[in-house]
């Protein structure tokens, strides 16, 4: 499945789908293009079957290089809406490109490598679990243009980053090792082969009943965003869904018999 020339995804028998961004001669920079091609193919991951995880990485030399700065010198379209517009939920359209991958209803895994600024630390930051290279060379970039992040990084990170830390790499857009990453937390993983060990969790993760993963996404969703009341009533709507329902039965017995559960997808 293809997006534009700039974003793939091939979903496996396991239920993994390996999403790339394939503008790899430009480092995949996010464009124009770049940026409806990462919402419509999160639209795609949204209503497909059988997905039980995403693992989502950069073809060619970089994860992604951040802004296009092309962009710099695009005149805006008079039917392009304000950045104050909601055009996609809570979200407008440049914050859905990181923010989508929290929203979907599966666990995402991204692969980085080579190159994670600006924009591309933002997407990776929206994903559940992120394994980076030791070497990837990484910043939050967007003071160095006289920006502020503003593709959701900030809801993000509140989640990922020591404030004082966050503050620093953000007023003075200084360049980061992934192994840095690893002690700030914006890497859960660190990997000399980043897209294998992320394909490897995913592989485990898709063993799991795909209903409990999808709760246990809702329920951290709502840790960060809920009291405590509302949280411990949340656990416990989830589980009464849950609990003896096949997939759940399913788990026990392919547990005590020692063999692969057979689930059925969401």
């Amino acid at each position: 499945m293809q997006f534009r020339d700039r974003v793939s995804i091939d979903l496996g028998d396991n239920g993994v789908a390996q999403v790339h961004l394939t503008r790899a001669d430009k480092m995949n920079a996010l464009d124009h293009d770049m940026f409806e091609a990462i919402i419509e193919a999160g639209s795609a991951l949204h209503k497909m079957k059988g997905l039980r995880v995403v693992v989502l990485s950069g073809q060619g030399r970089a994860f992604c290089a951040g802004l296009d700065l092309t962009n710099f010198t695009r005149t805006p379209s008079p039917d392009d809406p304000e950045l104050t517009a909601r055009t996609h939920g809570n979200a407008n359209r440049p914050q859905q490109v990181a923010m989508q991958w929290r929203k979907l209803p599966v666990p995402v895994i991204t692969a980085v490598h080579g190159v994670c600024f600006g924009g591309g630390l933002q997407i990776a930051s929206g994903a559940d679990i992120r394994v980076v290279h030791p070497d990837t060379r990484m910043a939050i970039m967007e003071l160095k243009w006289g920006l502020i992040p503003d593709m959701g990084g900030y809801a993000l990170w509140r989640s990922l980053v020591r404030d004082d830390v966050l503050r620093e790499l953000v007023y003075t857009n200084r360049e980061f090792t992934g192994a840095d990453a690893l002690g700030f937390g914006l890497a859960t993983h660190v990997d000399t082969d980043p897209h294998a060990k992320a394909t490897a969790i995913a592989t485990e993760i898709a063993n799991r009943n795909p209903h409990a993963i999808r709760a246990a996404k809702r329920l951290h969703a709502a840790m960060i965003e809920c009291n405590t009341d509302a949280i411990l009533l949340e656990e416990s709507i989830e589980q009464h869904a849950i609990m003896r329902s096949k997939n759940q039965v399913e788990a026990v017995m392919a547990g005590m018999e020692k063999r692969l559960a057979n689930f059925e997808d969401v």
